[in-house]
C-alpha cells in the first residue's frame, strides 16, 4: 500500500500535530526519543527553517529535525557524542526523526529525509541511534547513512551516525 505525503517545512500551525507525534515516542510512554522538547522550542526551530513535517490527510504524521551543534548544546546525549566523534565543519545534528506508529515502514522518514537535505543545502550531517533500536537503525543505514561507532550515555549504548552527501566532483569523476 502506497500513501501520499504532504512534506514541507513546519509552520506554527503544525506545533499542536508535533506535540501529539512526540507524545508516544517519548520513553514514559515506551518510546524511545531522548528529550521531550516544548511548544516554544519547535516555535524556535520553526523560525530556524530546522523541522520538516508530513502530512496526511492535513494532520502531521512524522517530522524530522536538522540543527545545529550549538542549538542541541545543552543536551547531555549530544555532548557525550560530540566529544566522541567531533563534528566536521558545516555539520548539522539530524533528529530526532518521530514517525506516528501507524506510519512506520511507509517509507515517510526516508521521504523527510529527502527534503530535509534539499533545505540543508547536502550537508554533512550526523546522529544517533539507541544500539538496540534495530528498526532505526536499519532505516538510517537505508537512508545512505554510516556507522561512526558505539557511545554510551547515561548508560545506555548508542550507534553515533553520519552522512556525507557526494560532492559535484565524486559525482562527476565515477
Amino acid at each position: 500500500m502506497t500513501f501520499s505525503y504532504d512534506i514541507s517545512l513546519a509552520t506554527p500551525d503544525d506545533i499542536p500535530g508535533i506535540l501529539t507525534v512526540q507524545e508516544p515516542n517519548l520513553p514514559d510512554h515506551g518510546g524511545s526519543l531522548s528529550v521531550r522538547q516544548t511548544a516554544d522550542w519547535f516555535r524556535n526551530a520553526i523560525l530556524e527553517k530546522s523541522i520538516v513535517v508530513g502530512r496526511r490527510n492535513g494532520q502531521v504524521v512524522g517530522y524530522v529535525l536538522g540543527t545545529s551543534p550549538a542549538a542541541k548544546a545543552h543536551v547531555r546525549i549530544i555532548q557525550t557524542m560530540l566529544r566522541a566523534f567531533p563534528p566536521p565543519h558545516d555539520c548539522y545534528l539530524y533528529g530526532p526523526v518521530c514517525i506516528a506508529e501507524n506510519e512506520r515502514g511507509n517509507g515517510l522518514a526516508a521521504a523527510l529525509f529527502k527534503v530535509l537535505q534539499t533545505h540543508m543545502d547536502g550537508r554533512p550531517l550526523m546522529t544517533f541511534v539507541r544500539a538496540d533500536n534495530a528498526p532505526s537503525l536499519r532505516a538510517h543505514h537505508k537512508m545512505g547513512m554510516r556507522d561512526l561507532g558505539a557511545f554510551t550515555n547515561e548508560g545506555v549504548a548508542y550507534i553515533a551516525l553520519a552522512y556525507d552527501q557526494p560532492s559535484e566532483v565524486d559525482i562527476h569523476s565515477k
